[in-house]
């Protein structure tokens, strides 16, 4: 029996703000200069940032690229 890898989570921006310790102006410039994953839209006024992209970018803040992540098909 394989084993499949827990479904990706949505967290919202407070969570990320909390697990990153980053400030939120900080979160945007990373996202605008491509060092931090893009949020997605959940609904109409929701976003959310998913958790495996998160936990990436903790594992190497430093040498985090979001053109490194595997592109995510609709």
């Amino acid at each position: 029996m394989t084993s499949l890898p827990p479904p990706d989570r949505f967290l919202r921006l407070n969570t990320v703000l909390d697990r990153t310790g980053l400030s939120r102006a900080t979160l945007y410039r990373k996202i605008a200069a491509g060092t931090f994953p893009h949020q997605v839209k959940i609904a109409d006024r929701c976003c959310g940032w998913r958790e495996s992209e998160v936990a990436a970018w903790q594992r190497d803040p430093i040498g985090f690229r979001v053109s490194d992540l595997p592109s995510i098909a609709a």
